[in-house]
């Protein structure tokens, strides 16, 4: 006989949750900017800060973005201790004013002819303190999410971590088609990427206040336990490596592939179409204007499929999509000279991708229980986020000077596929979960 489904969610908790999944995910919004305004002025501000007559000028832009990636998991461990033994609510405030600050500092740094290299250290010491947030955010926002979203619709609910994530990468595009429709090419590169920054300095303050509003999704017990000392093991890394590694390395290898083709579809592919149309600046970016908020508007349909097929289908759409497709798009969208065309091919990418991202912040929190769950999350994130995904950018630029991008291509797929043998081997289709045992089976049971 087949288990009944608990009951559904009342309207109440339903509530309860939109408003809790808007307050938490606007922060997301921003922060996820403040990283994206950097790659999409980087070919703005790269003569501020580095010599323009040197050819490599553009991947050490690349590189200090990259480089900001090593920060990564130890702001998740820094932040996920933090949230599992203070609260969600008062680690992801304390990420975001560290995003605003490094973001107002960047926006006034001066160039490179004014204090000579101290310039471009300024902005990688930024960079670095910003990669340090971002791998707080992630691994906190993702566990919150999914603890926030109703039982039945946590696929739905939990997808709003990239609909935002997606969304700050939208906001800094939308920024410069602005900023372009207003300012000629040279006040760009004069001072015009300096507002991006300067924009999401601002924004960051008012989701401070928002932040602050939210629901705690840990219990008043938990968090008391750990105040009085009667709790060691929330947020401890001797309790993750000793009881939860398997889960540990299982989010790591999830995350590997993804992470991967993540980067490549909605960083490196925009900066193809940007290169293929470097006399039709406008015509680039409103390509990836569109693209990107393809992508953000289709999170929630992934969210909602998954919710009745399960996680587990979704990951392996997106594994054999990226093992097939990624060739295809690499090698054939620098020769595509038709608008409509380079947007298809960049669509179906976000399409295939949408696998991985509309639903994989909730299969990593699925994988540990609450008191080290933003812990397990952002470590397993952060690690395979730095080693995978940051460094796309910089090695695509390397391979495309150096005439190797088959090689990257060959990377690139051979990484989505080691996850895809992850997904179909070890991972198991509408299986218990400790969030199920913690907050309500999703799919019965």
């Amino acid at each position: 006989m087949q288990p009944h489904p608990p009951p559904t969610s009342s309207q109440a908790q339903t509530r309860r949750a939109i408003w809790n999944t808007l307050r938490g995910s606007s922060g997301n919004l921003v922060e996820w900017y403040d990283v994206y305004v950097y790659t999409v002025f980087a070919t703005y501000f790269e003569g501020h800060f580095f010599d323009p007559a040197d050819k490599n000028s553009l991947v050490y832009v690349y590189a200090i973005f990259a480089v900001t990636f090593v920060m990564r998991p130890i702001g998740s461990w820094f932040f996920g201790r933090y949230a599992d033994r203070r609260g969600r609510r008062a680690a992801l405030t304390l990420s975001v004013t560290i995003m605003a600050a490094c973001s107002f500092v960047i926006a006034v740094i001066p160039g490179r002819e004014t204090i000579g290299i101290a310039a471009a250290l300024i902005l990688l010491l930024c960079r670095l303190v910003q990669g340090f947030a971002t791998g707080g955010e992630y691994g906190t926002s993702a566990t919150y999410m999914s603890e926030a979203a109703t039982r039945e619709r946590r696929g739905f609910f939990s997808s709003f971590q990239y609909v935002t994530l997606v969304g700050g990468h939208v906001l800094a595009q939308f920024t410069l088609l602005i900023l372009q429709s207003v300012l000629t090419k040279d006040q760009l590169h004069e001072f015009g990427w300096r507002i991006g920054f300067f924009i999401g300095g601002i924004a960051a303050i008012v989701v401070f206040w928002l932040r602050r509003t939210m629901d705690e999704s840990l219990s008043d017990e938990q968090l008391a336990a750990v105040r009085d000392g009667e709790d060691t093991s929330s947020g401890s890394m001797r309790e993750l490596l000793t009881g939860y590694w398997r889960p540990l390395v299982l989010c790591f290898l999830i995350t590997m592939g993804g992470t991967l083709a993540f980067y490549v579809y909605s960083v490196t592919a925009p900066a193809i179409v940007k290169t293929a149309y470097a006399d039709h600046a406008m015509t680039a970016t409103w390509i990836n204007l569109i693209g990107l908020i393809f992508l953000m508007v289709i999170q929630p349909i992934g969210g909602l499929i998954s919710d009745v097929v399960g996680r587990k289908p979704m990951l392996v759409f997106f594994g054999v999509g990226g093992v097939l497709y990624t060739y295809f798009l690499i090698t054939y969208l620098p020769t595509v000279s038709v608008a409509i065309g380079s947007l298809a091919m960049v669509c179906l990418g976000y399409i295939i991708i949408t696998g991985y991202t509309s639903i994989n912040a909730l299969v990593k929190a699925e994988l540990f229980p609450s008191h080290v769950r933003a812990l397990g999350v952002g470590i397993g994130y952060a690690l395979a986020n730095s080693v995978f995904g940051g460094t796309a950018p910089m090695l695509y630029e390397a391979a495309t000077r150096s005439h190797h991008v088959s090689w990257f291509i060959a990377y690139v797929v051979v990484t989505i596929g080691a996850s895809l043998v992850v997904y179909v081997f070890f991972l198991r289709n509408k299986s218990q979960t400790h969030l199920d045992r913690e907050r309500g089976a999703a799919f019965g049971g």
